[in-house]
This record gives C-alpha cells, structure tokens and sequence, in this order.
C-alpha cells in the first residue's frame, strides 16, 4: 500500500487526507501543534470562517457536509453599520442563498476526527525540520519529548501554512518562482458576548460589518450566542494600532467610530489589549509541486488575505480538484503536474479578488453610488442569470 505523508493537521490537510484515505493509500498527518480537540484554542487567532458552494462541495465529496452543518449559521448578506447607527443591508445572492460562519476549531477539530474513523494517523507535536526533496525522507522533532523522528514516504502533500517547511525547501530549486506580499493591515480579534439568555445581540444570519474607509470591523455569529469580531487596522498612522495605546484612546477611538458597537462589547479593552495583533500576507509561487514527490495544497501553495472569504474555501477546492484529476488520471507525474498548472492560475485569481475586496468591504459598501449599482447588478442577474 501506497504510504501518503500530509504535513499539516489544518483544515485542508485533514480534509485531503480524508479523500486519499478513501482511495485506499495509508496516509499519516505530521501536526507541529497539540491535538486542538484535548486543549484550550489561544485566544484571539480564530477568525470565524465563511463556508460557501465550493467548500461544501468538497465536505460533500467525503460525507461530511451535514455534520458540519450543525455547527454552520447561514448568513444572508451584508449588514453595514453607519457612523449614525444606521443599519443597510445587502442580500449575497437570490432568496435563501447564503454562506455560513464556523468556527475554525470546531471545524478542525472535526475533520480530524473524520480523518481518524478513516484511518488516518495524526501524529502531534512532530515539526517538520527537513524534507530530501529527491527521496522524501522527512526529519521531524518531537516538541515534547526534543526527539528526531526519520520519516519516509511514497509522497508527501505539505499543507503546512503560509510559512510551510516543505515550501522553504522548493524556495531552495532553480526555476521556483516565489513572492510574498504584506498589506500595512493588521488584525485583532474582539468579542460581542451573548445576551443573559444566550441570545444573539445582533441578527445572526447577517455578516456584519462597520466600513470606516481605511479601516473596518466585522463580526460573524457563533453558535452560543456571541460574535466573533475582528478589527482591521493599519499597524502605523494616525489611526493605527501604533496610535492607540492607553485603554483612554482605545474607548475614545471606539466610541467616535464604532458608537453602536462598543455598548455590546463589555470586554472591549481587555480584549483589545490582550489579544495578539496579527499580519497578513499573501503567497504567490510556482510550480506547486516537486516531480511526482510531493505538492503544496492550501496556504503552502495560495495564502491569500481573508476578505473575500474565499481562503479554507479554495484550500477545500484543490481537496476537490486533486481528486478529480485522480479519477482520471494513474501517474503521479501526470497527477501532480496537472493540477499545478490547472489550480495556479485560480490560486492568482482568488489572491487578487480577496485584495479587491478590502477595499470594498472597508469602504465601498457603505457608498450610496456603490450601493445603488448593486441594486442594478441584481436586477440585471435576475433577468439574465445565464449571462
């Protein structure tokens, strides 16, 4: 039997290695952190994800779509909050389309239990230190125990992130081409609880947001009740993370610019100044893969920014795309190649669509001029939905 290495227990690495394990091959999952499902998730980091038609798709394609929609909330559109508190919303699509918040965790934490009653071995706590590009000989170090573990494989799929292990070893091949791209935009998670009675404070089925030009919040539901919002804002200026220093300015800033929000946030300082601020990046590179040996999937191959709410969305996709051209195809060569150049020019596509996207999220959506040419937009798609 075949053996398969998946470098990553993230989203899109227990996702593919559930389809690999469906094909028949012996697949293990080399985890550089803790099994999430048996410790506490650090704060701060999660950004609530939006589940759309091509992430589903790829749930469907494992039987997993309908366990995942039990902890999925559809969200119907946009909610913009203006400056004088002034809701406008914006329908996604046609009556009853939708995409759906989740939570990262939760969603991890059940793809790799998928994985397992599939069975995939998740080893934990194993950093990949080094890859032999030729003979996928692997070294990985116990971060437990301080251990190095030897590894080999038949072939490898690195879904280890934008900063991937496997990835640093291409950027070491003659013709790999590599760029990275941060925006002076960084994040930081906030929270609007729930109410006493575990109710929502704001409609749940909406995606919200507060459009401020430069900069935006947004907040998607969870299941208990409570948000999850997230800041973007520039590191450095005149409104910035730099700029806001004292828990004085952090509630002046605030109360002038988000007034409706900040009575709904009671944690707002403490979890301002608590929670990490963090980058984001964009990765472009080529070619994908190395021989028939291994091959980038996810973020290792197409980080991108999150505003377009496409990232784990595309990450699922090339889940979806790799065993399609698996079902046509028997040479790992040819396998490998193909969907290099086949998914590339969709992983660039989807890249620039989300950097786009930023600046009509943060400012466009809250632009009358904007707002009556979406009404245009839908009256046209309504009449001619085929073009």
């Amino acid at each position: 039997m075949e053996k398969i290495a998946v470098i990553g227990a993230g989203l899109v690495g227990s996702l593919g290695a559930i389809y690999l394990a469906k094909r028949g091959f012996d697949v293990s999952i080399y985890e550089r952190r803790p099994d999430m499902r048996k410790t506490t998730l650090s704060a701060g980091r999660s950004i609530n994800l939006a589940l759309s038609d091509r992430g589903w798709k790829a749930l469907d394609g494992v039987g997993v779509s309908e366990e995942i929609r039990e902890i999925a909330i559809p969200m119907y559109g946009r909610m913009m909050h203006g400056l004088d508190g002034q809701l406008t919303f914006q329908a996604y699509g046609k009556e009853n389309q939708a995409i759906y918040s989740v939570s990262r965790g939760e969603l991890n934490a059940k793809l790799m239990s998928c994985a397992e009653e599939n069975g995939v071995k998740i080893e934990f706590n194993k950093r990949c230190l080094d890859i032999d590009l030729e003979t996928n000989r692997m070294e990985f170090q116990d971060e437990i125990l301080g251990e190095t573990l030897l590894v080999s494989a038949d072939r490898v799929l690195a879904t280890d992130g934008a900063f991937s292990a496997v990835r640093s070893k291409y950027q070491l091949q003659d013709r790999f081409n590599y760029s990275q791209y941060y925006i002076k935009h960084g994040y930081k998670e906030l929270v609007i609880p729930a109410n006493l009675d575990g109710t929502h404070k704001l409609d749940k089925h909406a995606l919200h947001i507060w459009p401020r030009g430069e900069f935006m919040l947004i907040a998607l539901a969870n299941l208990d009740g409570s948000f999850t919002c997230t800041l973007f804002f520039p590191f450095e200026g005149e409104n910035s993370f730099e700029s806001l220093k004292t828990e004085q300015q952090v509630l002046k800033f605030f109360n002038e610019v988000f007034p409706d929000a900040v009575p709904l946030m009671p944690t707002l300082v403490e979890d301002y100044f608590s929670n990490p601020t963090s980058s984001l990046i964009t990765v472009k590179c080529e070619p994908w893969n190395y021989k028939d040996k291994s091959l980038l999937l996810g973020d290792a191959a197409h980080a991108i920014v999150p505003f377009f709410g496409q990232g784990m969305n595309s990450g699922f996709e090339d889940c979806t795309v790799l065993n399609e051209i698996m079902n046509q195809e028997s040479d790992w060569d040819v396998i490998f190649n193909r969907f290099s150049s086949e998914r590339k020019k969709d992983g660039d596509a989807i890249a620039d669509l989300a950097l786009q996207n930023f600046i009509e999220m943060r400012d466009l959506v809250g632009n009358k001029d904007y707002l009556l040419r979406k009404k245009i937009e839908k009256k046209i798609y309504e009449k001619y939905p085929n073009l």
